[in-house]
């Protein structure tokens, strides 16, 4: 059973900040440049790494028995312990001020900024807001809010309505969510959570069909390619949240509609439903 949820003493983390330091190497944006379907190339120190690098640096490092049975550290430290067990990245917003480049030593600072609980459809609901600010020798790169949503445990995964089908995209590329791409992306990021590589996992312990689709990643796929209709120019400001879980094993779509104010982002399953959704503005 679910220890009770004390959201009080979870407000408590509200402000508490850390930092961490990383450096930008040549290795790590030829494995993401793979990762993501792009030119591997040789990167050469000064070279723009992808825009979302900083999702790969000081990711934080614990011992094998400080883990928890999804993978993920123990509760408590830097994020509040919150007691429902399943944890999903639910959105957030960025902003790219600058590229960060092969050699940069950047600093992540992070503050948490905000806790609350809601009712949905699933149960109870805790989300927790992260601000971060990233810098490199040349000051703040890069500023972003994530949204961390924490969830009570099934065994079964209850499918979403389908949504009404969303307008025709003006530009939309395909890939595989191949669980080798997940791998990879998992071993960049050094994200344990073992909803994305462990399918006894996912299927029989959180109920779920089939391995899940990194949210950071959809999110840097629709990122890159709003860079890539504009020119190799990232927006500066994204928002976005996840609608569904991605699955293993289909192919999946990164689409694009041009708009006055900017551009409407989304990708979507194999049947064409979207499963994560942004705005970009320059």
């Amino acid at each position: 059973m679910t220890e009770k949820l004390d959201i009080d003493h979870l407000r408590q983390w509200i402000g508490r900040s850390e930092e961490a330091t990383d450096t930008v190497t040549a290795q790590l944006v030829k494995g993401l440049r793979a990762t993501l379907f792009q030119e591997v190339g040789a990167p050469k120190p000064g070279d723009a790494a992808p825009f979302t690098v900083h999702w790969c640096l000081a990711q934080p490092v614990f011992p094998m028995s400080m883990l928890g049975p999804d993978g993920h550290p123990t509760r408590g430290g830097f994020l509040p312990p919150v007691p429902l067990p399943r944890r999903m990245w639910a959105g957030g917003e960025i902003e790219f001020l600058q590229p960060l480049r092969v050699g940069d030593e950047s600093t992540r600072t992070s503050r948490i900024a905000d806790v609350q609980v809601k009712s949905g459809s699933t149960g109870t609901l805790c989300f927790v807001s992260v601000e971060h600010s990233i810098s490199s020798p040349r000051g703040i790169a890069i500023r972003e809010r994530q949204d961390i949503v924490y969830r009570e445990m099934t065994t079964t995964y209850a499918t979403a309505k389908a949504p009404p089908p969303p307008p025709k995209a003006q530009h939309r590329e395909t890939h595989v969510s191949d669980p080798v791409l997940l791998f990879r992306y998992s071993a960049l990021t050094f994200n344990g959570h073992r909803i994305h590589y462990d399918r006894d996992y996912v299927t029989k312990v959180e109920g779920y069909p089939g391995l899940i689709f990194h949210g950071p990643l959809q999110a840097t796929f629709i990122i890159e390619m709003a860079a890539k209709l504009r020119g190799g120019k990232p927006p500066k400001k994204f928002i976005y949240r996840g609608v569904q879980p991605l699955f293993e094993g289909s192919e999946f779509s990164i689409n694009a509609n041009e708009t006055e104010a900017g551009m409407e982002l989304w990708t979507a399953n194999a049947e064409g439903q979207p499963t994560m959704k942004g705005t970009a503005v320059w």
